[in-house]
């Protein structure tokens, strides 16, 4: 195991477990909270946001909503009382928040939550990590297992965080021995939950993606477009949520984890689910432009979907291996699944 993630030995897990979940409401609570409600062994589940929501609203019985800002200690101590395990889900992609107010919330909210679950007494501490913690340099095989570093993107602010939380997660765990520290990293996430339920292209880039899939899949024949043969896997929400819960109650250890779904599709088949007529593009073309395009200045005007440029200058293709073997997870849905799935729900 990596030091500095906690213990080698899983904790013993009561038999009751109270889950404190942080951003309950977003794509991943909705993977998970659902799995947490069917389960016997969740007893209690504590939902912390900033804005109230009401967890009848969307059939949740045994959780219990706390208002808890992540830029706040105190408060987030207060609501994790009582808590075996902390799901830290809160984190900002996209919005009209500066870029301060931003890294507040993600990367000292984090670590401000983590030391609030092991002030509280937690014993295990989860984090939604990415695939983006590995950046997207050259020298990144096809394939990365949870050996490869962790390494910060040139440009894409998102990237970085993510990156950089993982450093300091490692760094916090290591100080505070009594907390196990899990770490999941999946790639794009897709199901009925994700924003507009049929994003094609990532964070900031998702309304065009919507408009343009909106306006093809509405023309009686289907529209040829240059897409490049670049690699991409997905997972579906349920799939995320299976993968929390094993670390939420699982034997697994502590550590990192890759999570996707099974199989690796290109730019031509994703375009081809949408009914685009797919002309392939050689995909080292691609991520040359990319790679071009993310090293040339920041132009003042620019808009920060800009960065996300960065995240096709190379693959981003991830080994799973670990999290079948270690955390006992299996895929439901493969990434093609998980892309027709969205599709269906979404279309």
């Amino acid at each position: 195991m990596v030091s500095g993630y906690g213990s080698s030995m899983p904790t013993q897990r009561p038999d009751s477990l109270t889950v404190a979940v942080t951003g309950p409401t977003g794509t991943f609570g909705f993977g998970l909270v659902p799995i947490l409600e069917g389960d016997p062994r969740i007893g209690r589940v504590v939902g912390i946001a900033r804005r109230p929501f009401d967890p009848s609203d969307h059939g949740w019985t045994k959780m219990e909503y706390r208002q808890g800002d992540v830029r706040d200690p105190d408060a987030l101590e207060q609501a994790f009382a009582g808590a075996d395990v902390v799901v830290h889900l809160a984190f900002l992609i996209t919005g009209g928040a500066s870029r301060e107010t931003i890294r507040a919330i993600n990367v000292d909210g984090t670590i401000n939550a983590f030391r609030a679950a092991s002030a509280a007494g937690a014993t295990r501490f989860v984090y939604a990590s990415s695939v983006a913690a590995y950046g997207f340099h050259p020298d990144n095989p096809v394939g990365m297992t949870e050996e490869w570093p962790v390494r910060r993107a040139a440009r894409l602010f998102y990237a970085q965080e993510k990156a950089e939380l993982e450093e300091l997660l490692q760094q916090e765990a290591a100080s505070h021995p009594g907390i196990d520290l899990y770490l999941l990293r999946p790639p794009v996430v897709l199901g009925p939950h994700t924003v507009g339920a049929k994003d094609l292209l990532p964070g900031p880039l998702a309304p065009v993606g919507r408009r343009l899939t909106g306006l093809v899949g509405r023309l009686p024949v289907p529209v040829p477009a240059l897409v490049p043969t670049v690699p991409v896997q997905f997972i579906h929400e349920d799939d995320v949520g299976q993968a929390f819960l094993l670390c939420i109650v699982g034997a697994g250890p502590a550590g990192a984890y890759n999570i996707a779904g099974d199989g690796v599709m290109t730019g031509p088949e994703v375009a081809r689910e949408f009914g685009i007529a797919a002309v392939p593009v050689p995909g080292g073309l691609a991520h040359a432009a990319a790679r071009v395009a993310s090293s040339l200045p920041r132009l003042p005007f620019a808009p920060p979907a800009a960065d996300w440029v960065e995240a096709m200058s190379h693959p981003a293709i991830m080994d799973t291996s670990k999290a079948k073997r270690e955390l006992g997870w299996t895929p439901r849905y493969s990434s093609a699944e998980a892309l027709r799935e969205t599709i269906r729900e979404g279309i």
